[in-house]
């Protein structure tokens, strides 16, 4: 009945999206396109809507990727257009007349180089760092040369606000919890399986990271610390054209890369692929001290463990699709994606066993070894509509992903006395399958009102079905025999359905926007038993509304100084995997478990910033979580096992600042710092948790612009004592640095860099509230890396005249994994 209510509610909203866009009337606009020689689009140069009279300011805006703008919006006048952008000549139109209602497109405006030879330096432009937008921050990629031959997990690392552990967990200012998105679609991956396939896409491919730490009510809801939207590129040039990328990079291991992109564009078809291939062996060290107490705290016994990880992978990514423009204003696409990532590891583990008096008691060393593998395969079907040239815009998303994954471990266990003589031997085998299939589909309507405003609305529903077994052995004498008590089968279903609806409206000086989501969600968890285990089940059942709010305010007539003041709520979900009450080992003492309990967390958001143009930005916000979801320990006997819990409450306020500075000409700097409280409070087992701090961090990026085609980055992050459930996590920090050369009149670079200068990067602490037990940890990485990379651009573009704009392009790219 719910599910037939929520449907009745989007079919509803759409249908009076459609009746209120016939009904009103069209707003006078001018709008263009800024290019270079080349012809290809100029992304963020300032465009100045003036009147023509007195050269005042009228509005301002940043041009698109595409580089595309327009005015909305305007009154019976006579303008003037003027564009500036670094390294280009500033660009003023003739006078342009609004009369009437009518809209006026100007032709396409070529912006004129400054480049010149001045001793032999070449000046050329360079697309700034970071850009603020009114809701998000936009992070360019390739603006840094230390990307070059990174993957795109590495990226994330140096992005403002985020910092990546060494599981792959991603925190965006301070916070966990965040939405990860690809091309506008949800990944569908645990932290575990998304920080994989994040390491297998090179850098090469992405075009830029948006951050949101309040979304709008378009995306979905999940995701605590706000949405991080990774954007690939694919190339917008008629004919046929490319790159091509190899690197080879050395740590305690190599590791190779190579990536290959292609798009051809001719008549009504666009076709695009993106190949790559990743070779890589790393190397991991993993330190744990416990001290175990009685009840009245006097010590009973100490361990000591040193494990060893050596993975080593190699992972195959393909994505091609095609586009066909059915007409000026329709076009469909669909969209293949696929990935192969098998590996294999020894992990030896040495154990070591002391008493009350720090006597040896024994020692345990444990030989792991496994074969992995992880299958991905997607398809997206896209369709895109354009009513008119003034915004009006439908469009429909399916998708279907299969994941599949595996795992065969063998782990032999040998226990000797203190004088060295074998004690005892235990061997355990398991198979660990995986299997997902996604069923997505979405459609949204946006539609342009007169008197700049904006209506748009959405619909999406989703069908998950994970299927994770966990077949465990005992082996002695050579035979196997089925080890009951772990071995189990978890089958989980998940379906939500959404709607929403979104309104904004442009005054003079005061913007406001406002939303509101409705989230249905329906989850089914069923626990195959064995002859030793009985089956048990689990239902989910919730629906909630999440709404969204942004009031701006410009503090001077060009609109360069200006205030926002936003709210959101948010849910985080409980990971698929998180779900799966299973048992890994990591050796004798040390497992990980699932937690079918799990409940979600829902926070409230609430920020106020203030930005100068997009050179600075000052945020303050406020964080209250409910049942937060994090990593929690728990001991039996001299076991520790590691699950994820709900926790309570997490308060958290963080003030942050973002610049981004021009010392020099040739010296460009972006510089992101905050300071911020994270507060815990809540039962925790048999304890009760109550942990706070204050902390502080940030990164940094400097780009030097030299001569003869030559350029420099050099970057880092640090970040204070840091507190999380749990876990006291303390400082740490990296410097990095890299050069390039442009070659092959500049269709090629060859770039050098090094990450992690003096491998400082890793992962030390304390785990607090074990009954009757302390607990440190060092995790060092195999983080400091150089890497060779040479990029070579090719292909032949047609001077063909302004493309259409499909509005499509994300959706395009879009995938489910």
């Amino acid at each position: 009945m719910l599910n037939k209510l929520i449907t009745a509610f989007a079919a509803a909203l759409l249908l009076i999206a459609f009746n209120v866009a016939t009904a009103q009337t069209t707003p006078a606009k001018i709008n263009g396109k800024v290019i270079d020689k080349d012809q290809k689009p100029v992304d963020g140069a300032t465009v100045i809507l003036l009147t023509a009279k007195d050269s005042a300011t009228v509005k301002s805006m940043l041009s698109n990727p595409d580089g595309s703008f327009v005015f909305e919006g305007l009154v019976d006048n006579t303008y003037q257009v003027r564009i500036t952008f670094i390294g280009f000549k500033n660009y003023k139109s003739d006078a342009v007349t609004v009369q009437g209602q009518n809209s006026v497109t100007l032709s396409a405006i070529t912006l004129v180089s400054t480049s010149k030879v001045l001793k032999g330096v070449e000046v050329t432009a360079q697309k700034s760092y970071v850009e603020q937008k009114i809701d998000r921050t936009v992070v360019n990629v390739n603006a840094l040369i230390s990307n070059s031959g990174a993957n795109a997990l590495e990226v994330l690392e140096k992005t403002p606000g985020v910092q990546v552990d060494e599981d792959g967990n991603i925190t965006f200012k301070g916070k966990s919890g965040v939405l990860v998105m690809i091309d506008d679609k949800p990944t569908y991956l645990s932290a575990a399986n998304l920080a994989t396939y994040l390491k297998s896409l090179p850098a090469s491919a992405l075009d830029k990271i948006e951050l949101m730490d309040n979304p709008p009510a378009k995306y979905d809801a999940a995701g605590n610390a706000g949405v991080i939207n990774i954007k690939t590129k694919k190339s917008e040039l008629r004919g046929f054209n490319g790159t091509a990328s190899a690197n080879y990079a050395q740590g305690f291991y190599n590791r190779t890369t190579e990536s290959l992109n292609m798009n051809y564009r001719v008549d009504k078809v666009n076709l695009f692929a993106n190949l790559s291939y990743n070779h890589n062996h790393t190397f991991r060290r993993l330190e744990i001290d416990r001290n175990y107490t009685d009840d009245a705290g006097n010590p009973t016994s100490y361990f000591k463990d040193f494990s060893y990880f050596r993975p080593h992978a190699a992972n195959v990514n393909v994505k091609v699709g095609a586009d066909y423009y059915l007409s000026p204003k329709t076009t469909w696409g669909v969209v293949f994606t696929g990935a192969i990532e098998p590996d294999h590891d020894s992990s030896p583990v040495n154990s070591f066993l002391y008493d009350a008096n720090h006597v040896p008691d024994s020692t345990i060393n444990t030989q792991n070894t496994s074969k992995n593998k992880f299958y991905s395969g997607a398809l997206n079907i896209n369709y895109t509509h354009k009513f008119d040239s003034l915004g009006k815009v439908i469009s429909f998303d399916a998708d279907y992903v299969r994941d599949v994954a595996g795992s065969d471990q063998i782990f032999v266990n040998n226990a000797y006395f203190p004088d060295g003589s074998l004690e005892s031997t235990q061997t355990l085998t398991d198979n660990l399958p995986s299997y997902i299939n996604i069923y997505a589909a979405k459609s949204d309507l946006t539609i342009p009102l007169k008197n700049k405003a904006e209506f748009s609305a959405g619909v999406k529903s989703s069908f998950v079905n994970t299927d994770n077994a966990a077949n465990y052995f005992n082996v002695a004498d050579g035979a196997s025999t089925p080890d009951y008590n772990n071995t189990n089968r978890f089958i989980y279903k998940e379906n939500i359905n959404a709607a929403y609806i979104n309104f904004k409206k442009d005054w003079k000086r005061f913007s406001l926007q406002g939303g509101l989501r409705l989230e249905n969600t329906n989850g089914n968890g069923h626990q195959l038993g064995n002859i030793e285990k009985k089956d048990s089940t689990f239902v989910n059942h919730y629906t909630d509304l999440f709404p969204t709010a942004y009031f701006s305010y410009k503090l001077d007539t060009g609109g360069h100084n200006t205030v926002v003041l936003s709210y959101g709520r948010r849910i985080g979900r409980p990971g698929y995997g998180s779900l799966n009450p299973f048992v890994f080992f990591v050796d004798k003492f040390t497992y990980f478990a699932g937690n079918p309990f799990l409940k979600p967390q829902f926070t409230d958001n609430y920020k106020l910033s203030y930005s100068y143009k997009s050179l600075f930005t000052v945020a303050l916000m406020y964080n209250y979580t409910t049942d937060y979801e994090s990593e929690v320990i728990s001991q039996t006997g001299d076991i520790f096992t590691s699950t994820t819990g709900n926790i309570g409450e997490r308060k958290s306020i963080d003030l942050s600042v973002n610049t981004n500075l021009q010392p020099a000409k040739w010296w460009t700097l972006n510089v992101f710092f905050e300071v911020f409280n994270n507060a815990f409070t809540g039962p925790l087992f048999t304890e009760y948790l109550n942990q706070s701090a204050t902390s502080f961090g940030g990164n940094f990026n400097n780009q030097f612009n030299l001569s003869n085609g030559w350029n420099a980055e050099l970057s880092g992050f640090y970040y204070s004592r840091r507190v999380n459930g749990q876990f006291i996590n303390l400082p740490t920090g990296a410097l990095n640095a890299g050069i390039q050369k442009k070659v092959l009149d500049n269709k090629g670079s060859i770039k050098f860099n090094i990450r992690d200068i003096f491998h400082t990067i890793a992962s030390r602490g304390t785990i607090n509230n074990i009954p009757d037990a302390t607990s440190t940890f060092i995790n060092f990485n195999d983080t400091r890396v150089a890497t060779l990379t040479l990029t070579y651009s090719f292909g032949k573009t047609i001077n063909s005249p302004k493309k259409r704009e499909t509005g499509s392009s994300d959706s395009e790219q879009g995938r489910a994994h």
